[in-house]
């Protein structure tokens, strides 16, 4: 194992939010070591275009941004190492332990940017379309979709807000919900019930999603009968909520019951000296931007936090 004693700062994910705070951390000169895990780049690594991210008036493609961003916190003084977070304890009162498969690294402080990942359907197709029509953000997609048909599953208040904003765009906004009713709000259910353009299929679910080089069709099961029935479409978003990656904390931060971060400003933990930003604490936005934000708005504060206690 690696040891690095005099470590300032180790931020855990690779996403807007981790990259951000490197860029600041770094020209800070406060050396900031990024564990940006072997699958890095969070989920605009699955995103094929991304139109409303400011600076970029012909939008950029996920896996672009995210290099970007990678490149700048690399070019001021980044150390990066492409593993994953194990575990975060406690050495002493003023230093933080953090343990991936292979190193142990020793810092002062601890940025947690993990994220959160999507709930998939887990059906044929669904990995094979993702970014070709599959997707779980209507607000970063759904300009794609103008004048198509598309498909949302899920039956809450995120499937409601998915379809409405979808309905913008697109001719035809299928909703397919697994239960007899939804779980969402009435309000939200009476908006999406007095939308022309919103149909939904109850009681059935996706059993595949069909296409060729792009999201054709789905399969559907009807779970009263067990029908399959083919339907048309161009798009699937997917509004099944959203698992936040916090299992390797083990509990040195509070947490809430989904597993999201408690957090005061959008930065402070629990835990003196651990911060935190993004999605693995931001359960209602979840927009690149919002995370960018966050992750500038995280490093000021370790940066002023780390002056204050260390006078460095």
């Amino acid at each position: 194992m690696t040891y690095y004693e005099n470590c300032n700062v180790v931020v855990i994910g690779s996403g807007p939010a981790g990259l951000t705070s490197c860029i600041y951390l770094s020209r800070a000169r406060l050396d900031p070591i990024l564990l940006a895990g072997v699958n890095w780049g969070g989920q605009l690594m699955r995103t094929s275009i991304i139109e409303n991210y400011p600076g970029f008036p012909n939008g950029i493609d996920g896996p672009s941004l995210i290099k970007n961003m990678l490149d700048q916190a690399i070019n001021f003084g980044t150390k990066v190492y492409y593993e994953n977070a194990k575990s975060i304890s406690m050495l002493n009162e003023n230093l933080f332990e953090v343990y991936t498969e292979n190193t142990k690294f020793i810092s002062r402080s601890v940025l947690i940017a993990t994220g959160a990942e999507p709930k998939t359907l887990d059906v044929p197709g669904e990995k094979e379309f993702w970014g070709k029509g599959v997707s779980t953000c209507a607000t970063c997609d759904g300009a794609l979709f103008k004048n198509k048909y598309v498909v949302v599953v899920g039956g809450g208040d995120s499937a409601m807000e998915e379809a409405l904003f979808l309905s913008k765009f697109a001719t035809k906004v299928t909703i397919i919900h697994r239960r007899e009713i939804f779980k969402a709000s009435m309000i939200m259910q009476e908006k999406v019930n007095s939308n022309a353009k919103i149909e939904k299929i109850m009681n059935s679910e996706i059993l595949e999603i069909v296409g060729k080089n792009k999201v054709e069709g789905v399969k559907i099961k009807n779970k009263n009968n067990n029908e399959i029935a083919y339907l048309a479409c161009d798009g699937v978003f997917l509004a099944i909520g959203h698992k936040p990656i916090t299992s390797f904390l083990n509990g040195i931060v509070e947490t809430t019951e989904e597993g999201y971060i408690l957090s005061h400003n959008n930065v402070f933990t629990s835990r003196e000296g651990i911060f935190v930003a993004g999605d693995v604490e931001d359960n209602k936005y979840r927009q690149a931007i919002t995370a960018a934000g966050n992750g500038c708005k995280a490093a000021l504060e370790i940066e002023k936090w780390l002056r204050m206690k260390y006078n460095i």
